[in-house]
Parts: C-alpha cells; structure tokens; sequence
C-alpha cells in the first residue's frame, strides 16, 4: 500500500541533499531544496526531479520532514527561525558530521564539552534532530536501495531522542529502501561519528547492531581538533 505523499525540505544540496532530493521526489514527495547560494544555482537538480528550489529560510514551510544536511561549521550561519513555519511535530534529520582538521575547524563544545555532534546542531536549531544518513555513502542513496526482505538490505542507524520524530525517519528510510537499527538516544549518537565501526559501513541488521555495540567513546585522533 502506497504511502501518503509528505511535503519535505531538504537544506543543503550537495552529494547526500542532492541524492535525497532525486529519491524522495521519485517516490511522489513534494519537496523543497534549499542551498546557501541561492534557488537559482539549483535550476538543474529542480528541473531533473521536479523538486521546488526555495531560499534557506523557506525551505521549511508546511514540512512534516526537514533534511539538514550542510557543513557542521555552517549550521550556526542557517537562518534563524529557520523551522518556525514547519508543520507541527515536524521531524528534524541532521545528517552532520564533525571533521576538525579536514574542514570544520576546533568547535570547543563537542570537545571540551563532550557534546555530540547532533546536540550541538539541535541547540542551534532550537529544535530536537534525528541523527541518519551521516555515515551513509551519497552514491549508495541511489544505488543500493532494496525492497523489504531483500537479503543485500542495507541497514542505517538513526538515533534521538523524540520518539514520534524517529518514527517518522525510520519509516521514510525504510520506504527509501533500506532497513533501519535503532541507534538510541542523541546522547548516544557518538556511536555512529565519524571513526566507528558503523561509520560508512555497508551491511545489514546484524552487522550493523555489531558495529554500534563495539563502538568506543574516545573520538579517534583523525577527528579531534
């Protein structure tokens, strides 16, 4: 039975933004596309897969689903009130990861604080966020989605801490094509950052329960700042 059309807003229209985009809008979504260039610069991405190209602030507007997929040192530049025209209990994805020394620069909350990636995006975006996708290859959005039961499923963690919310996410993934392993609570979302086990990998339930359970709070050296 198909599922009701959802209006999403998808913030960021790089390789993971723009993969959603094609995906959710070949599935019947209405969706929205923002960057922080400007709807003009995503004419193309609009006219391949019938998205409507928006500014950043709004982008949101009458969304049951909002993607924040940018840099994490561009999250404080988003709009402010960025999600105050969403439809209530709208659900929130941050598909962000930190990266110090490649591109974010030092953000002394996630390391001397401890916060987690995830917490630190929703006290910016005054709004709880559904950690997905982070770890996810953009190519694979596209190419590795399988029906129910296929038995090269993929699996994806998603962790929060709003349990409708995640609800939300799992079952829009699972219509995207690819299973879902509950990841626990935002606090718990260390163990999907960037250097776990389940960080970009390409299996199924089991596999990734495995990865999740065998990961080490200490944030590799690759990724501290």
């Amino acid at each position: 039975m198909r599922r009701p059309v959802m209006k999403i807003g998808i913030i960021g229209a790089g390789n993971i933004g723009g993969n959603l985009t094609r995906r959710l809008t070949a599935l019947g979504h209405d969706v929205s596309v923002a960057n922080s260039r400007g709807p003009e610069t995503l004419r193309e991405l609009a006219e391949e897969t019938g998205a409507t190209a928006v500014r950043a602030e709004d982008a949101a507007k009458g969304a049951e689903v909002v993607v924040v997929t940018v840099p994490l040192k561009a999250v404080p530049a988003l709009p402010a009130g960025l999600l105050d025209g969403a439809a209530e209990g709208v659900a929130v994805i941050d598909t962000g990861n930190y990266y110090p020394q490649q591109r974010d620069g030092r953000i002394a909350a996630i390391e001397d604080e401890g916060l987690t990636e995830s917490r630190w995006t929703e006290q910016h975006l005054g709004h709880p966020v559904i950690k997905a996708f982070n770890g996810t290859y953009a190519q694979d959005i596209l190419d590795r989605h399988r029906p129910a039961g296929a038995p090269d499923r993929m699996a994806l963690p998603v962790a929060g801490d709003d349990e409708a919310a995640k609800r939300t996410v799992r079952a829009l993934i699972d219509e995207l094509g690819f299973d879902t392993v509950d990841a626990g609570t935002i606090a718990d979302s260390w163990r999907q950052q960037p250097g776990t086990p389940v960080y970009g990998l390409q299996a199924g339930r089991a596999a990734v329960e495995k990865a999740l359970a065998e990961a080490s709070p200490e944030r590799p050296a690759d990724f501290r700042g």
